[in-house]
């Protein structure tokens, strides 16, 4: 039986039980007004014999949730199948939608015609599945991918290849392979390459011009100057020292050196074959 008979009998019960309601109010209200005849009645039971009662259907909770879910608007119901189909990555005829979803696309022209035309659903003329913006299926094709693009490609653009890219994304950072900065402008995450067989060669008066720019002696002033130039800090000095504060730990002290670690002759030597390099200790 499919939802829409199971659908049609519920509403045939619910008309039913209205009627016997109605009989068993109208039946109730003579019987009051009669008084009972000889002690036989008295004996026997002083109420009246209720009507059967009707047993209402299971589904009747999940009926009205389909009724609900096809009353919906078109662009509702489509959202519902393409986040059946993002989250799933499998394909799905009309009936298994209906099946997951209570989405009907088979009866309903205008939510089908849609679908069909979205552009993140395929269609191949039997099933639906979701298209993404680039097709990708794991972590070794995603970081294939990324190195064709040398001058970087947006997140935004990996983010729905396929349900883990994200974590991978993480993990190829991690790993050293790939380079996560982001747009000062736009606030997106852009990913780098980061081949180690890519030899890169900066030009000596590049290097001089690196190393003579003065820096900054406090480290609030450099995460400054980086947001100024669209990069992103990797540290957070203003929270760290206003949880340092909140702790009672108190600053580092530059003033303090490290004490310098001298080898003596206590010292164990790992390169005892090359006197050479200890000639203080030969005496």
């Amino acid at each position: 039986m499919d939802y829409k008979a199971k659908l049609d009998k519920f509403n045939k019960q619910a008309e039913r039980c209205s009627a016997i309601k109605n009989v068993a109010a109208k039946a109730g209200s003579s019987n009051t007004s009669q008084k009972p005849s000889g002690n036989g009645a008295a004996a026997s039971s002083g109420k009246s014999p209720a009507p059967n009662s009707i047993k209402f259907s299971n589904d009747t909770e999940r009926l009205q949730l389909i009724n609900g879910i096809r009353k919906a608007p078109v662009g509702a119901q489509m959202k519902r199948v393409i986040s059946l189909l993002d989250k799933t990555r499998r394909a799905f005829t009309p009936d298994q939608i209906n099946e997951a979803t209570h989405v009907d696309v088979r009866l309903n022209k205008e939510l089908f015609d849609s679908l069909k035309a979205n552009p993140k659903v395929n269609y191949d003329g039997r099933s639906f599945s979701y298209k993404s913006t680039h097709n990708l299926l794991n972590k070794d094709e995603l970081l294939k991918f990324i190195r064709r693009y040398s001058l970087g490609i947006a997140v935004i653009e990996l983010k729905d290849a396929y349900p883990r890219v994200m974590e991978d994304l993480q993990e190829l950072k991690t790993e050293g392979k790939i380079w996560l900065m982001s747009n000062f402008d736009s606030k997106e995450d852009i990913a780098y390459p980061n081949d180690p067989k890519v030899i890169i060669k900066v030009d000596d008066d590049l290097k001089e011009l690196f190393r003579e720019i003065p820096l900054p002696l406090d480290m609030l002033d450099i995460e400054r100057d980086l947001q100024k130039n669209g990069m992103k800090p990797a540290t957070d000095t203003a929270k760290r020292r206003a949880a340092a504060q909140i702790d009672g730990i108190p600053p580092k002290s530059e003033s303090k050196k490290k004490k310098k670690h001298e080898i003596s002759k206590r010292t164990k030597l790992t390169n005892a074959h090359l006197p050479e390099l200890f000639p203080h200790l030969n005496h």
